[in-house]
């Protein structure tokens, strides 16, 4: 089984809960979502090209670069079939794995697994777009180690948040993010939100990569 990987790189985590920590990032092809603010749309058509590689190829790869922290990313890396051979064999190998995932497509699987990666989802709030597709059953699987990130455009979104992680009890569930759209809404109103909605338990969370670099370049 082979993978379509448009780009693989060692870069530092931008954001999760091992953001500035050094990872490898895996970028799979195709995503069933289309958010307004995307800034992978270049990676989420069957036109990206893509090199085929095999979870083992992928593996001794990964193992070669020395970096135990690996991210799976996209795209949706869950729309990957047999995704868990490759999250097997890299937990198998020594590394941690944290998958990011848009909230729409089920974890309930990769979560029962005896090799068990991490997940950060999404929450795609109004702004984006696709709220509709989210699936909010993936939260009865969440464990402490994983993360549900709100990624926020407006007051309106981040009245969503709120509200949502309120609805499922996410901060006692995981870690829970509110990270702003680049350039849509300024950080320090979201930390005044967040004070005057006594949202305790809950991170303000900045982009890293888009600070450190230029907020279009690939491949960090």
């Amino acid at each position: 089984m082979s993978f379509p990987v448009v780009e693989k790189f060692v870069s530092i985590n931008g954001e999760g809960p091992r953001a500035g920590e050094l990872a490898v990032f895996i970028r799979f092809r195709g995503c069933n979502l289309n958010c307004s603010y995307c800034d992978t749309r270049w990676a989420n058509t069957e036109a990206a090209p893509a090199e085929m590689l095999t979870a083992s190829e992928l593996t001794e790869w990964v193992n070669s670069t020395g970096v135990t922290n690996v991210t799976l990313t996209g795209g949706e890396p869950l729309l990957q079939q047999n995704i868990g051979e490759l999250t097997d064999m890299l937990i198998s190998s020594g590394h941690f794995v944290e998958i990011e995932t848009n909230g729409s497509v089920s974890i309930a699987e990769l979560s029962q697994r005896k090799l068990r990666p991490a997940f950060t989802l999404d929450y795609k709030l109004p702004d984006s777009g696709m709220e509709t597709h989210m699936l909010t059953d993936n939260y009865s699987h969440l464990r402490e180690c994983d993360a549900v990130k709100f990624v926020s455009g407006s007051i309106g979104d981040l009245e969503k948040a709120a509200a949502v992680i309120k609805e499922y009890s996410l901060t006692g569930r995981c870690k829970v993010y509110l990270s702003p759209v680049f350039g849509r809404i300024e950080p320090a109103g979201m930390v005044e939100f967040m004070k005057s909605h006594g949202l305790n338990g809950v991170k303000l969370q900045l982009q890293l990569h888009k600070f450190i670099w230029s907020p279009d370049e690939r491949g960090v």
